[in-house]
């Protein structure tokens, strides 16, 4: 005779093999977890960056795939100025900075926290790889930088960028000119509409203006010129760095992303029609102008000579010597050593 209960019985044990079954996979996915959790937990790498043209290596360098390819996270985080990004450096929120983002500006964070940072890439200009400029408009009978005496002239914001158009303003003889901070998105409308007589900027706003017909440059590689002493001086005025912090932390992943970066200098000192592209997105520059556009030269690390480091310190000793730094800043020390 058939036991009533057999089904129950078969059924309950049917049911703990199926618990069983599913408690291996559990275990099993349990030890698979360690490998899922530290793929996940590779530290996003959070990179600061100034819309400007100089950081095209970096723009470059995440969209051809450089970061990826290294089994890198890179993250791109955009601010409306290089103080912002020092800043965000300060406060843990940042983990670098892109080229474009003004040297004296992160040696203002290295003063509030020793040791803050290292740099790996500058991206000197001068006359010839033209970053920096004087522009006025385009019927403007202004010929010389000494004309801008007693006049009003923008310059972008932030410290550096103030303290440089006031040096270089005296230095040409332009005294009694007035300063006037604008974002340099506002440059080439502000002196078209003839609200300032002429601009200290950065490209491309100097582009922007030739292209609309609106402005023309009075004079490039200002600040080699005026600071430096020498137009064909290189002025390392924008630095890609890294954080002592993350590079303590995560000695190898900083080593691989310096090597994935330096690809994308490569790609823009080998390739520069084909890396201009990647301006679109990260600035203001897009259609004919990213053609147009001139490049800044670039330095990494292992390349500088005395001689630059004498000309960066040179940039850093105005800062001293203008009260922006409450102490004089050593740049060798600032330099990655790999």
């Amino acid at each position: 005779m058939r036991n009533p209960h057999s089904k129950p019985v078969l059924a309950t044990v049917d049911g703990h093999r199926r618990r069983l079954l599913r408690s291996g996979a559990a275990v099993a996915g349990m030890l698979a977890m360690p490998a899922i959790v530290r793929a996940q937990s590779t530290p996003r790498i959070r990179i600061g960056f100034w819309p400007v043209a100089a950081g095209l290596p970096f723009f470059a360098a995440v969209e051809q795939g450089y970061f990826k390819a290294a089994g890198l996270d890179v993250e791109a985080l955009k601010f409306a100025g290089a103080q912002q990004v020092m800043e965000a450096m300060l406060s843990g929120r940042c983990d670098g900075s892109a080229n474009g983002t003004g040297s004296a500006n992160l040696a203002i964070g290295e003063i509030a926290q020793p040791g803050l940072f290292k740099i790996f890439c500058t991206n000197p200009s001068n006359a010839r790889n033209v970053l920096e400029e004087f522009l006025v408009a385009k019927d403007s009978g202004i010929k010389s930088a000494a004309e801008f005496k007693g006049k009003k002239i923008a310059s972008g914001p932030g410290i550096q960028n103030v303290t440089l158009a006031k040096t270089m303003l005296e230095r040409a003889g332009a005294s009694g000119a007035t300063v006037i901070e604008l974002p340099i998105g506002q440059h080439v409308a502000a002196v078209a509409t003839g609200q300032v007589d002429g601009c200290y900027t950065l490209e491309p706003t100097g582009t922007v203006g030739r292209l609309n017909g609106t402005t023309r440059v009075l004079e490039a590689g200002v600040v080699a010129h005026y600071i430096l002493g020498d137009p064909m001086a290189p002025w390392h005025g924008g630095a890609a760095s890294l954080t002592t912090d993350f590079i303590q932390k995560h000695p190898d992943m900083a080593k691989q992303y310096i090597a994935a970066y330096r690809r994308g200098v490569e790609f823009v000192r080998k390739q520069p029609a084909d890396a201009r592209q990647y301006m679109k997105g990260y600035t203001a520059i897009e259609g004919p102008l990213t053609n147009e556009v001139p490049l800044a030269a670039y330095m990494m690390y292992d390349e500088f000579q005395a001689s630059d480091v004498q000309y960066f310190q040179k940039f850093y000793d105005l800062f001293t010597e203008k009260n922006i730094f409450s102490k004089k800043v050593d740049v060798a020390p600032l330099i990655y050593k790999g």
